[in-house]
């Protein structure tokens, strides 16, 4: 029996953008949908998703434990890193200041660059102190819901 590694990974794919959605982030697969999405008013998370055991160990579990929360984000969103290329890279021309990472989170009010938590503060890190970070911004940034 031979292993067929690109089944494997859409596999691998297809789960992690199954529990980004499941906690309540809208997917957004084209650089339209991410313009549509930023040009909100208000609070917007945006999940950049990832296959990397970071994402799935620590980045996708904060992103839907941290919502359970007094202030969070009007809106969350998500968008893939090396899948969705082209969504990804119209997200990070929003993250002005800030260089290419996933997994990440990244703030925005308005459209505009609040804060970010980059791959660095993700990877090496237990799930609850990315839970905690992503609180202490909605806690600066987000109104009570």
């Amino acid at each position: 029996m031979q292993f067929n590694f690109q089944f494997f990974m859409n596999d691998v794919v297809e789960q992690a953008r199954k529990e980004i959605v499941a906690a309540g982030y809208e997917e957004l697969r084209t650089p339209e949908e991410v313009d549509q999405a930023l040009a909100r008013k208000g609070t917007t998370l945006v999940m950049v998703n990832s296959v990397c055991g970071c994402a799935g160990g620590i980045a996708r579990p904060a992103a839907a434990h941290a919502v359970h929360y007094d202030k969070r984000p009007d809106y969350l969103v998500t968008v893939f890193a090396g899948q969705d290329k082209e969504a990804t890279a119209r997200a990070r021309e929003y993250f002005e200041g800030y260089p290419p990472s996933s997994p990440s989170f990244a703030l925005l009010k308005d459209g505009k660059i609040c804060t970010m938590i980059e791959r660095h503060e993700i990877e090496g890190h237990e799930p609850i102190e990315v839970v905690q970070k992503l609180q202490a911004a909605f806690e600066k940034y987000c109104d009570e819901v």
